[in-house]
């Protein structure tokens, strides 16, 4: 079973992007819905209004998550995709209704996915952390444990309810550059889903994802060098990031704000140039 859930748990839609990836990638077809009415605020989540097939119908889009089940070839075992919006409240009943699921299905691993903000610079490669519920997992993850504390999200609960239920369970998560934070990120996105391949045994063409990852880091080049500010700073975070002797003074970091303000105005001028 794969999970990721959008909000909190997913900088640059990196989590949510990888399973619905997958899904598409291998014919996933949905099973089951869970019901939102138990576990979200529709004042924070609020449903959509969309027209339906005739476009004269309107029909109500609740915030939900979807259940989905793949076949992959030359994989050991089925794929149980589990993807939506992450719940509001009662987060232990949700995770609890996860788990019962997975174990009447005779699920032999939970792999839930998250991505983070991260000072990392985009031209290097995702830096990937995680952890898992044993030993055996842990290895087969390959990648330097989480030494994180704070506040978490319904991907840490979901996994400590698995591990509690016996179930073997890994998280994985991808570092997002903070400077982008306002657009999706194929690239982390495509490291997630190969990461993914190696711990549960399944493999995927990627050659889109890879396109769109190639894309995603040549447009964040662009936008970077219009701006010699950002490009410094971006400049001082590949060296801090290569360098433990490295620091780069609080005073030198630009606004996050002014940051995603920046490149979403390139992006737009991007657009119109293109039509």
């Amino acid at each position: 079973m794969v999970c990721a859930f959008q909000g909190w748990n997913d900088a640059g839609d990196a989590a949510s992007g990888a399973v619905s990836f997958l899904a598409t990638a291998l014919g996933a077809k949905r099973f089951a819905r869970i019901d939102s009415e138990e576990f979200y605020d529709f004042q924070a989540n609020r449903p959509c209004i969309r027209f339906g097939e005739d476009e004269q119908q309107r029909e109500i889009v609740w915030p939900t998550v979807e259940i989905s089940e793949a076949h992959a070839p030359r994989a050991p075992r089925d794929l149980v995709l589990v993807q939506g919006v992450e719940p509001s409240m009662r987060w232990r009943g949700f995770s609890a209704h996860i788990v019962d699921l997975a174990e009447a299905l005779g699920v032999q691993v939970v792999v839930t996915l998250g991505a983070l903000l991260g000072d990392v610079p985009h031209t290097h490669p995702v830096a990937m952390t995680g952890h898992a519920s044993d030993a055996a997992l842990s290895e087969r993850l390959g990648i330097a444990p989480s030494s994180y504390e704070g506040p978490t999200g319904i991907v840490g609960v979901l996994h400590s309810v698995c591990t509690r239920a016996g179930l073997p369970s890994a998280s994985l998560w991808a570092a997002v550059p903070h400077y982008v934070a306002a657009a999706a990120n194929p690239k982390a996105a495509l490291a997630l889903v190969r990461k993914v391949e190696g711990v549960i045994g399944v493999s995927v063409d990627v050659s889109e994802l890879e396109s769109a990852a190639a894309d995603y880091e040549r447009q964040v080049g662009l936008a970077v060098q219009s701006d010699p500010d950002i490009q410094a700073f971006v400049e001082r975070l590949e060296q801090a990031t290569g360098s433990e002797d490295v620091e780069i003074a609080p005073e030198d970091v630009p606004s996050g704000d002014i940051l995603a303000r920046e490149f979403q105005r390139f992006l737009r001028q991007r657009g119109a140039e293109g039509k």
